[in-house]
C-alpha cells in the first residue's frame, strides 16, 4: 500500500513505530542542519524532518522539494521536543528514512491557507487547489455529515429515498428551464428539472407514502449570492398529512441537525402569517436576531396638513434605540440610499431626541407638541431616532424591510453565533402580473388554498390564501412547501385562474391531470436548499462557499470554461442551426 497511516492519526502512543505516509508538502522550514516539513492530507498534518548530520543525501534531496509536491515517506515516529498543542499530531514527528517524490507541483497561484491571498475568481479558476485549503475541506466534510444525518433521520421516520429523472418534459411556470435537445427525436427537447415537484406528487399517487431525495435541480435564472444555475435540494413529500404534521416533523429534523452537527439547541419555531411578517418586518423571510419591528404610524401622522403624508395610503416607521452617534451626514446618506433605484423610495423623514432636544425633518408641518406626542406614544427616549417611510403600503413595507436590515448591519445589531428560526405561513395564493394582465401562482400551481378560502376562488381570488409555508432561519428562506391539490376539479380551476386554457393545461400537464383520476391521496411536502442550510449553519455569506465546483455570478464555470461552443458536427447531430 502507498501508506500505513494518514497524516492525522499518529499520536504519542505510536512512538518508535515504522510508518509510511503520503501527502502534500504544506510548509517547509530550513534551519540549516535540520529541514522540517508539514505533510498534509485530508485527515490532517504531520511534521516530518530530515537531519543533514545523520542523513546528508536524503537531506539534500528534501531541500529540492517545493510547496504542494506530492511525496511518500517512510520513517520512525519520534517524540517532538517542541510540541504543538494546536495540532492533533503535535506531540510527534517522523524521522524520515526514505523519500519518494510522487509528483512535482508548480508554485500555486495563491497560498493554500485558510486566510489565502487568492480572490474568489482566481480560486474558482483553480478550485481543485482551493479545496485543499482546510476551511474548504472542513466545509465539504460538514456537507457530507449533513447529508448523512438527513438520510438517517428521514429513514428512521419511514421515508424512502427514491430517484427521479433529470430528463423530463418542459413545464415552465416559474424560472426558465434549461433545455436539452433530443438527437433521436429531431425538433423535440427535454428539460432539466427545476424541482421534482410533479414526480414526487406522482410517487404519492403511487402509494409510496413518504418520499425524500437529495437531488440536483436546475433553473435558468439571474444570479445572486444565494442562487446558482444548479443547486442541491432536499425534496420531501408525505401522504395523508395536514400542514401541522409537516411543520412539526421538519422542525424536529432541523433541531436534530443543529444539535448533532453544531451542538446547538434551536429555540421554538414561532409561526407568523405572511401578512404579519410583512407588516412587522417588511419581509416574508424576517431576521429575528435583532428587534426593531416596523411601527404603523399612519393615524399619528395623517391630518397635520403635510400633503405628502395626508395623501399616503400608509406611513410606517423604524425606531433606532439609543444611538447618539447617528450624524446628520449619515441621515443624508441613508436618505439617498432609500431613494436609489434598488430600494425605490421617494424620500425619508425622521424625528429624533438628541441630548434632550427634539429634532425633525418635518418640523415645518408638525408642532413641537405633536412631535412630542408621537415620540411619547412610541416610548422613545434620549438618543432615539424614528425613520419614516410613506406611500403605497406594500411598497413602503418592502422599503422599511430593507431599511431595517441596513440599520442592523450599520449599527451591528445582529447577534452573532445565534440562530433564530421561524415558520411563515398563509402566503397569498396568487400574485398579479401587470405586464401580462393575469394571475401567477405565488408558490406553484399545485398548491392548495386554505380550506376556508376555497370559496374566494370564485368571488375574490386576489385575497385567497394558500396552504403554503416557508422555514426561515436568520433571514434566509431555507425551505418551503405546501399542502397540494389532490382534487382534479380544484386543480383545473386553479389552472383556469392562471389563464391556462384547457388545451394548454392538457399540453403541459395532461399526464398529471390523468393521474388525478386514479385515486390521488391528500398529500403535502417541502423542499430545502441544502446549500442555503449549510451557508446559514456555517455563518457564510454565499452558497458558492459550500459547493465543491460552483459557477460565478454570471453562471460560468471558470475552471472548465463552461458554457462553451460545441462543434458543427454536434450541432448537426442535434438538428440545430445557429442563425
Amino acid at each position: 500500500m502507498f501508506r500505513s497511516h494518514n497524516c492525522g492519526e499518529l499520536r504519542i502512543k505510536d512512538l518508535d513505530t515504522q510508518v509510511t505516509l503520503c501527502g502534500w508538502v504544506h510548509h517547509i522550514r530550513d534551519l540549516g542542519k535540520l529541514l522540517f516539513i508539514d505533510l498534509r492530507d485530508r485527515y490532517g498534518t504531520t511534521q516530518i524532518y530530515f537531519d543533514s548530520n545523520n542523513k546528508p543525501q536524503l537531506y539534500q534531496i528534501a531541500k529540492n522539494l517545493g510547496r504542494e509536491y506530492v511525496i511518500q515517506i517512510e520513517g520512525i515516529v519520534r517524540e517532538r521536543s517542541n510540541k504543538n498543542p494546536k495540532m492533533p499530531t503535535g506531540d510527534i514527528e517522523i524521522d524520515v528514512d526514505r523519500l519518494t517524490v510522487l509528483n512535482k507541483s508548480k508554485i500555486p497561484p495563491f497560498t493554500i491557507e485558510d486566510d489565502t491571498d487568492g480572490g474568489e475568481e482566481l480560486r474558482m479558476q483553480y478550485r481543485y487547489l482551493d479545496l485543499r485549503r482546510n476551511v474548504m475541506k472542513e466545509t465539504m466534510i460538514f456537507r457530507h455529515e449533513l447529508n448523512l444525518s438527513i438520510r438517517n433521520f428521514l429513514s428512521e421516520k419511514s421515508f424512502l429515498e427514491i430517484e427521479t429523472p433529470f430528463l423530463i418534459k418542459s413545464t415552465p411556470e416559474g424560472a426558465r428551464d434549461f433545455i436539452v435537445p433530443s438527437r433521436l427525436n429531431p425538433g423535440n427537447f427535454y428539460a432539466l428539472p427545476q424541482s421534482p415537484q410533479l414526480l414526487k406528487q406522482l410517487l404519492m399517487f403511487a402509494g409510496m407514502d413518504r418520499y425524500f431525495q437529495i437531488v440536483r435541480c436546475f433553473r435558468d435564472e439571474d444570479f445572486r449570492a444565494d442562487r446558482q444555475p444548479e443547486f442541491t435540494q432536499l425534496d420531501c413529500e408525505m401522504s395523508f398529512v395536514e400542514r401541522e404534521d409537516i411543520l412539526d416533523l421538519f422542525e424536529d429534523m432541523m433541531r436534530y441537525l443543529f444539535n448533532k452537527l453544531l451542538n446547538i439547541d434551536l429555540p421554538t419555531f414561532p409561526r407568523l402569517t405572511y401578512q404579519k411578517a410583512m407588516e412587522t418586518y417588511g419581509s416574508d423571510k424576517p431576521d429575528l436576531r435583532f428587534d426593531m419591528p416596523i411601527i404603523d404610524i399612519t393615524d399619528k401622522l395623517k391630518g397635520h396638513g403635510f400633503k405628502f403624508f395626508d395623501d399616503s395610503e400608509y406611513i410606517g416607521g423604524l425606531l433606532l434605540i439609543n444611538k447618539p452617534s447617528v450624524s446628520r451626514k449619515y441621515i443624508d446618506k441613508l436618505t439617498e440610499w432609500v431613494k436609489s433605484p434598488q430600494i425605490g423610495s421617494t424620500g425619508m423623514a425622521y424625528i429624533r431626541y438628541l441630548d434632550g432636544e427634539l429634532k425633525a425633518s418635518i418640523s415645518r408641518f408638525f408642532s413641537n407638541e405633536d412631535l412630542q406626542k408621537i415620540m411619547n406614544s412610541l416610548k422613545a427616549g434620549n438618543n432615539d431616532i424614528l425613520f419614516i417611510i410613506s406611500g403605497n403600503k406594500e411598497k413602503s413595507l418592502n422599503i422599511l424591510g430593507n431599511l431595517r436590515l441596513k440599520l442592523a448591519n450599520d449599527y451591528q445589531l445582529i447577534q452573532k453565533n445565534t440562530f433564530k428560526p421561524l415558520w411563515v405561513i398563509e402566503f397569498p395564493m396568487f400574485e398579479w402580473d401587470d405586464e401580462n394582465q393575469r394571475y401567477t401562482a405565488s408558490h406553484h400551481p399545485f398548491t392548495s388554498p386554505l380550506n376556508e378560502d376555497i370559496e374566494l376562488l370564485d368571488t375574490n381570488p386576489a385575497i385567497a390564501r394558500s396552504n403554503a409555508y416557508d422555514m426561515v432561519i436568520n433571514g434566509v428562506e431555507v425551505g418551503g412547501g405546501s399542502i397540494r391539490i389532490h382534487d382534479k376539479n380544484l386543480q383545473k380551476k386553479i389552472f383556469k385562474l392562471l389563464n391556462l386554457t384547457n388545451q394548454e393545461a392538457e399540453d403541459k400537464f395532461g399526464f398529471f391531470l390523468k393521474a388525478l383520476d386514479f385515486g390521488a391521496p391528500p398529500h403535502g411536502g417541502i423542499a430545502f436548499g441544502i446549500d442555503r442550510i449549510l451557508t446559514v449553519m456555517l455563518g457564510l455569506n454565499s452558497i458558492r462557499d459550500v459547493i465543491a465546483f460552483p459557477k460565478n455570478n454570471m453562471g460560468r464555470d471558470l475552471m472548465m470554461q463552461a458554457p462553451a461552443p460545441i462543434s458543427e458536427e454536434q450541432l448537426k447531430e442535434l438538428h440545430i442551426k445557429i442563425i
